[in-house]
Protein backbone atom coordinates (compact mmCIF):
# COMPACT_ATOMS: atom_id res chain seq x y z
CA UNK A 1 0.00 0.00 0.00
CA UNK A 2 1.33 3.23 -0.93
CA UNK A 3 1.03 6.28 1.29
CA UNK A 4 1.10 9.77 0.06
CA UNK A 5 4.10 11.71 1.26
CA UNK A 6 2.10 14.94 1.21
CA UNK A 7 1.05 15.93 4.70
CA UNK A 8 -2.29 17.37 5.52
CA UNK A 9 -2.19 21.13 6.09
CA UNK A 10 -2.20 22.19 9.70
CA UNK A 11 -3.50 25.62 10.83
CA UNK A 12 -1.45 27.19 13.59
CA UNK A 13 -2.89 30.06 15.68
CA UNK A 14 -0.75 32.80 17.17
CA UNK A 15 -1.78 34.64 20.33
CA UNK A 16 -3.18 37.54 18.33
CA UNK A 17 -5.22 35.20 16.16
CA UNK A 18 -6.54 33.44 19.22
CA UNK A 19 -7.63 36.76 20.69
CA UNK A 20 -9.38 37.71 17.46
CA UNK A 21 -11.17 34.43 17.50
CA UNK A 22 -12.21 35.03 21.07
CA UNK A 23 -13.70 38.38 20.10
CA UNK A 24 -15.52 36.83 17.19
CA UNK A 25 -16.99 34.21 19.51
CA UNK A 26 -18.11 36.93 21.95
CA UNK A 27 -19.85 39.10 19.34
CA UNK A 28 -22.94 36.95 18.96
CA UNK A 29 -23.46 37.16 22.72
CA UNK A 30 -23.74 40.98 22.47
CA UNK A 31 -27.31 41.64 21.54
CA UNK A 32 -28.38 44.40 19.17
CA UNK A 33 -30.33 45.99 22.01
CA UNK A 34 -27.20 46.37 24.15
CA UNK A 35 -25.31 47.87 21.21
CA UNK A 36 -28.13 50.34 20.59
CA UNK A 37 -28.18 51.37 24.26
CA UNK A 38 -24.43 51.93 24.17
CA UNK A 39 -24.73 54.22 21.15
CA UNK A 40 -27.54 56.15 22.83
CA UNK A 41 -25.39 56.72 25.91
CA UNK A 42 -22.46 57.89 23.82
CA UNK A 43 -24.68 60.33 21.91
CA UNK A 44 -26.19 61.63 25.17
CA UNK A 45 -22.81 62.33 26.74
CA UNK A 46 -21.64 63.98 23.49
CA UNK A 47 -24.63 66.35 23.57
CA UNK A 48 -23.93 67.22 27.21
CA UNK A 49 -20.28 67.95 26.38
CA UNK A 50 -21.21 70.20 23.46
CA UNK A 51 -23.78 72.04 25.57
CA UNK A 52 -21.19 72.59 28.29
CA UNK A 53 -18.66 74.03 25.84
CA UNK A 54 -21.26 76.31 24.21
CA UNK A 55 -22.34 77.57 27.63
CA UNK A 56 -18.76 78.47 28.56
CA UNK A 57 -18.24 80.21 25.20
CA UNK A 58 -21.46 82.22 25.46
CA UNK A 59 -20.68 83.23 29.03
CA UNK A 60 -17.27 84.51 27.94
CA UNK A 61 -18.86 86.51 25.11
CA UNK A 62 -21.49 87.94 27.44
CA UNK A 63 -18.77 88.89 29.92
CA UNK A 64 -16.86 90.65 27.15
CA UNK A 65 -19.99 92.52 26.06
CA UNK A 66 -20.71 93.40 29.67
CA UNK A 67 -17.20 94.80 30.06
CA UNK A 68 -17.58 96.88 26.91
CA UNK A 69 -21.00 98.11 28.06
CA UNK A 70 -19.62 98.81 31.51
CA UNK A 71 -16.73 100.84 30.10
CA UNK A 72 -19.13 102.79 27.87
CA UNK A 73 -21.46 103.40 30.81
CA UNK A 74 -18.56 104.51 32.99
CA UNK A 75 -17.42 106.81 30.21
CA UNK A 76 -20.88 108.38 30.08
CA UNK A 77 -21.58 108.58 33.80
CA UNK A 78 -18.20 109.03 35.47
CA UNK A 79 -17.13 112.64 35.73
CA UNK A 80 -13.49 111.52 35.84
CA UNK A 81 -13.64 111.12 32.08
CA UNK A 82 -14.02 114.87 31.64
CA UNK A 83 -16.44 116.91 29.49
CA UNK A 84 -14.60 116.62 26.15
CA UNK A 85 -14.80 113.93 23.51
CA UNK A 86 -12.30 113.30 20.72
CA UNK A 87 -12.97 112.04 17.20
CA UNK A 88 -10.09 109.85 16.03
CA UNK A 89 -10.11 110.43 12.26
CA UNK A 90 -8.32 107.68 10.33
CA UNK A 91 -7.82 108.26 6.59
CA UNK A 92 -7.95 104.76 5.19
CA UNK A 93 -7.44 102.63 2.11
CA UNK A 94 -6.69 98.88 1.95
CA UNK A 95 -5.03 98.76 5.37
CA UNK A 96 -7.32 96.22 7.04
CA UNK A 97 -4.47 94.31 8.70
CA UNK A 98 -3.30 97.50 10.41
CA UNK A 99 -6.90 98.41 11.29
CA UNK A 100 -7.36 95.07 13.10
CA UNK A 101 -4.50 96.10 15.37
CA UNK A 102 -5.26 99.81 15.57
CA UNK A 103 -8.90 99.81 16.73
CA UNK A 104 -8.67 97.59 19.85
CA UNK A 105 -5.30 99.04 20.78
CA UNK A 106 -6.49 102.66 20.65
CA UNK A 107 -9.70 101.85 22.51
CA UNK A 108 -7.66 100.29 25.32
CA UNK A 109 -5.11 103.12 25.30
CA UNK A 110 -7.72 105.91 25.48
CA UNK A 111 -9.93 104.08 27.98
CA UNK A 112 -6.92 103.71 30.25
CA UNK A 113 -6.42 107.48 30.07
CA UNK A 114 -10.19 108.03 30.60
CA UNK A 115 -10.66 109.97 27.38
CA UNK A 116 -14.08 109.94 25.74
CA UNK A 117 -13.62 109.03 22.12
CA UNK A 118 -14.94 107.50 18.95
CA UNK A 119 -12.98 106.22 15.97
CA UNK A 120 -13.97 107.32 12.47
CA UNK A 121 -12.47 105.35 9.58
CA UNK A 122 -12.79 107.37 6.36
CA UNK A 123 -12.39 104.85 3.57
CA UNK A 124 -11.47 105.81 -0.02
CA UNK A 125 -12.52 103.09 -2.47
CA UNK A 126 -12.28 104.78 -5.87
CA UNK A 127 -9.58 104.24 -8.51
CA UNK A 128 -7.84 107.57 -7.92
CA UNK A 129 -4.65 108.13 -5.96
CA UNK A 130 -4.92 108.38 -2.20
CA UNK A 131 -6.00 111.80 -0.93
CA UNK A 132 -5.37 111.85 2.79
CA UNK A 133 -6.27 115.51 3.29
CA UNK A 134 -9.69 115.18 1.65
CA UNK A 135 -10.47 112.17 3.79
CA UNK A 136 -9.58 114.13 6.93
CA UNK A 137 -11.87 116.97 5.77
CA UNK A 138 -14.66 114.41 5.37
CA UNK A 139 -13.90 113.03 8.83
CA UNK A 140 -14.26 116.52 10.29
CA UNK A 141 -17.66 116.93 8.62
CA UNK A 142 -18.74 113.46 9.77
CA UNK A 143 -17.48 113.75 13.36
CA UNK A 144 -20.86 114.87 14.68
CA UNK A 145 -21.94 117.26 17.41
CA UNK A 146 -20.99 114.87 20.21
CA UNK A 147 -17.25 115.55 19.71
CA UNK A 148 -15.46 118.86 20.23
CA UNK A 149 -11.92 118.06 19.10
CA UNK A 150 -10.27 115.68 16.69
CA UNK A 151 -7.10 113.70 16.08
CA UNK A 152 -5.73 113.33 12.56
CA UNK A 153 -4.35 109.85 13.18
CA UNK A 154 -2.40 107.48 10.90
CA UNK A 155 -3.61 103.88 11.12
CA UNK A 156 -0.06 102.51 11.26
CA UNK A 157 1.19 104.57 14.22
CA UNK A 158 0.54 103.29 17.76
CA UNK A 159 1.49 105.25 20.90
CA UNK A 160 3.61 103.21 23.30
CA UNK A 161 4.02 105.70 26.16
CA UNK A 162 1.14 106.32 28.56
CA UNK A 163 2.50 109.81 29.27
CA UNK A 164 1.47 110.99 25.79
CA UNK A 165 -1.31 113.54 26.07
CA UNK A 166 -4.51 112.98 24.06
CA UNK A 167 -6.47 115.55 26.06
CA UNK A 168 -8.34 118.59 24.84
CA UNK A 169 -5.84 120.99 23.11
CA UNK A 170 -7.36 124.22 24.38
CA UNK A 171 -4.30 126.41 23.82
CA UNK A 172 -3.60 125.33 20.26
CA UNK A 173 -2.94 122.35 17.98
CA UNK A 174 -1.01 119.63 19.77
CA UNK A 175 1.34 117.47 17.69
CA UNK A 176 1.54 114.15 19.54
CA UNK A 177 3.92 112.49 17.05
CA UNK A 178 6.50 115.26 17.30
CA UNK A 179 9.73 115.13 15.24
CA UNK A 180 11.85 114.18 18.27
CA UNK A 181 9.56 111.19 18.98
CA UNK A 182 8.39 109.92 15.59
CA UNK A 183 10.38 106.86 14.46
CA UNK A 184 10.85 108.15 10.89
CA UNK A 185 10.34 111.90 10.41
CA UNK A 186 12.41 114.42 12.33
CA UNK A 187 12.25 117.80 10.54
CA UNK A 188 10.94 120.76 12.50
CA UNK A 189 7.88 121.58 10.37
CA UNK A 190 6.53 118.02 10.46
CA UNK A 191 2.94 117.83 11.78
CA UNK A 192 1.89 114.44 10.40
CA UNK A 193 1.26 111.12 12.11
CA UNK A 194 -0.92 112.25 15.03
CA UNK A 195 -2.15 115.83 15.39
CA UNK A 196 -4.80 117.02 17.86
CA UNK A 197 -6.78 120.21 17.39
CA UNK A 198 -10.17 121.58 18.31
CA UNK A 199 -12.86 121.93 15.71
CA UNK A 200 -12.53 125.71 15.96
CA UNK A 201 -8.81 125.43 15.17
CA UNK A 202 -9.56 123.23 12.17
CA UNK A 203 -12.06 125.75 10.83
CA UNK A 204 -9.61 128.62 11.36
CA UNK A 205 -7.15 126.72 9.15
CA UNK A 206 -9.92 126.22 6.56
CA UNK A 207 -9.33 122.48 6.80
CA UNK A 208 -6.66 120.78 4.73
CA UNK A 209 -5.78 121.22 1.09
CA UNK A 210 -7.42 118.79 -1.33
CA UNK A 211 -4.69 119.29 -3.93
CA UNK A 212 -2.29 116.62 -2.71
CA UNK A 213 -2.74 113.20 -4.31
CA UNK A 214 -0.48 110.33 -3.37
CA UNK A 215 1.79 110.21 -0.35
CA UNK A 216 3.09 113.23 1.56
CA UNK A 217 3.21 117.05 1.33
CA UNK A 218 -0.33 117.70 2.58
CA UNK A 219 0.78 117.85 6.24
CA UNK A 220 3.68 120.18 5.38
CA UNK A 221 1.20 122.54 3.73
CA UNK A 222 -1.08 122.25 6.76
CA UNK A 223 1.81 123.42 8.98
CA UNK A 224 1.75 126.70 7.03
CA UNK A 225 -2.01 126.96 7.47
CA UNK A 226 -1.57 126.66 11.23
CA UNK A 227 0.96 129.48 11.20
CA UNK A 228 -1.15 131.66 8.89
CA UNK A 229 -4.16 131.20 11.21
CA UNK A 230 -2.11 132.62 14.09
CA UNK A 231 -2.20 129.37 16.07
CA UNK A 232 0.59 128.21 18.34
CA UNK A 233 1.72 124.62 17.77
CA UNK A 234 2.47 122.58 20.90
CA UNK A 235 4.37 119.32 21.28
CA UNK A 236 4.99 116.79 24.10
CA UNK A 237 7.61 117.56 26.74
CA UNK A 238 9.26 115.32 29.29
CA UNK A 239 8.93 112.15 27.19
CA UNK A 240 12.06 110.02 27.75
CA UNK A 241 11.34 107.14 25.34
CA UNK A 242 12.64 108.94 22.23
CA UNK A 243 12.08 107.16 18.93
CA UNK A 244 10.61 104.18 20.80
CA UNK A 245 7.60 106.26 21.82
CA UNK A 246 5.58 104.98 18.86
CA UNK A 247 5.29 101.67 17.08
CA UNK A 248 5.20 102.01 13.31
CA UNK A 249 3.43 98.95 11.86
CA UNK A 250 3.77 99.91 8.21
CA UNK A 251 5.64 97.39 6.06
CA UNK A 252 7.39 99.31 3.24
CA UNK A 253 8.22 96.10 1.38
CA UNK A 254 4.55 95.11 1.27
CA UNK A 255 2.97 98.54 0.85
CA UNK A 256 4.91 100.86 -1.43
CA UNK A 257 4.61 104.62 -0.99
CA UNK A 258 2.93 106.48 -3.84
CA UNK A 259 5.46 109.32 -4.06
CA UNK A 260 4.89 110.49 -7.62
CA UNK A 261 4.39 114.27 -7.80
CA UNK A 262 1.87 115.77 -10.22
CA UNK A 263 1.28 119.35 -11.35
CA UNK A 264 2.94 121.78 -8.90
CA UNK A 265 2.36 119.87 -5.67
CA UNK A 266 5.86 120.44 -4.31
CA UNK A 267 5.75 124.19 -4.99
CA UNK A 268 2.15 124.64 -3.85
CA UNK A 269 2.88 123.40 -0.34
CA UNK A 270 4.73 126.67 0.36
CA UNK A 271 2.28 129.11 -1.23
CA UNK A 272 0.36 131.04 1.39
CA UNK A 273 -2.25 132.04 -1.22
CA UNK A 274 -3.41 128.44 -1.21
CA UNK A 275 -5.01 129.03 2.18
CA UNK A 276 -7.72 131.15 0.61
CA UNK A 277 -8.30 128.83 -2.35
CA UNK A 278 -8.70 125.28 -1.14
CA UNK A 279 -10.19 123.93 2.05
CA UNK A 280 -13.47 123.60 3.87
CA UNK A 281 -14.99 126.94 2.92
CA UNK A 282 -17.07 127.17 -0.26
CA UNK A 283 -14.88 128.63 -3.01
CA UNK A 284 -14.80 128.82 -6.77
CA UNK A 285 -13.23 125.90 -8.61
CA UNK A 286 -9.53 126.17 -9.25
CA UNK A 287 -9.17 125.63 -13.05
CA UNK A 288 -5.73 124.07 -12.62
CA UNK A 289 -6.71 121.45 -10.08
CA UNK A 290 -10.51 121.32 -10.01
CA UNK A 291 -10.49 119.57 -6.63
CA UNK A 292 -12.83 121.25 -4.19
CA UNK A 293 -13.88 120.06 -0.73
CA UNK A 294 -16.41 117.27 -0.82
CA UNK A 295 -18.83 119.56 1.02
CA UNK A 296 -19.21 121.57 -2.21
CA UNK A 297 -20.58 118.57 -4.09
CA UNK A 298 -24.04 117.40 -3.02
CA UNK A 299 -23.71 114.27 -5.13
CA UNK A 300 -20.67 113.28 -3.05
CA UNK A 301 -22.11 114.20 0.34
CA UNK A 302 -25.65 112.87 -0.06
CA UNK A 303 -27.31 110.52 2.45
CA UNK A 304 -24.35 109.90 4.75
CA UNK A 305 -24.65 107.17 7.34
CA UNK A 306 -22.19 105.71 9.82
CA UNK A 307 -21.54 102.00 9.56
CA UNK A 308 -20.29 100.53 12.79
CA UNK A 309 -17.59 97.91 12.48
CA UNK A 310 -16.72 95.78 15.52
CA UNK A 311 -13.14 94.53 15.75
CA UNK A 312 -12.34 92.18 18.64
CA UNK A 313 -15.26 93.58 20.61
CA UNK A 314 -14.33 97.20 19.91
CA UNK A 315 -16.32 99.51 17.67
CA UNK A 316 -15.22 101.97 15.01
CA UNK A 317 -17.38 103.86 12.56
CA UNK A 318 -16.80 103.70 8.82
CA UNK A 319 -17.94 106.74 6.86
CA UNK A 320 -20.32 105.53 4.16
CA UNK A 321 -22.00 107.13 1.16
CA UNK A 322 -25.07 105.23 0.03
CA UNK A 323 -23.94 101.75 -1.02
CA UNK A 324 -20.31 102.77 -1.47
CA UNK A 325 -17.68 104.50 0.63
CA UNK A 326 -16.39 107.97 -0.20
CA UNK A 327 -15.30 108.57 -3.76
CA UNK A 328 -12.92 111.27 -4.90
CA UNK A 329 -14.07 111.52 -8.51
CA UNK A 330 -16.13 114.70 -8.08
Amino acid sequence: MMYSSRRKPVLYFTKEDSRSGLLLRMLPRCSIFKLFCTLILLGFFSVIWLHYNCTISSSRNSNDDALVHKSCQEETDNSAWGPHKIAIIVPFRERFEELLTFVPYMHAFLNKKKIRHKILVINQVDHFRFNRASLINVGFLESGNDTDYLAMHDVDLLPQNDQLDYGYPEKGPFHVASPDLHPLYHYSSYVGGILLLTKQHFELCNGMSNRFWGWGREDDEFYRRISAAGLQLYRPTGIKTGYQTFKHIHDPAWRKRDQKRVSRQKQLQVFSTLLEKIGLKPVQADPEVGALPLSNYPECMNSHTDNKLKIIGQTCEVAHDGSEDFFMDC
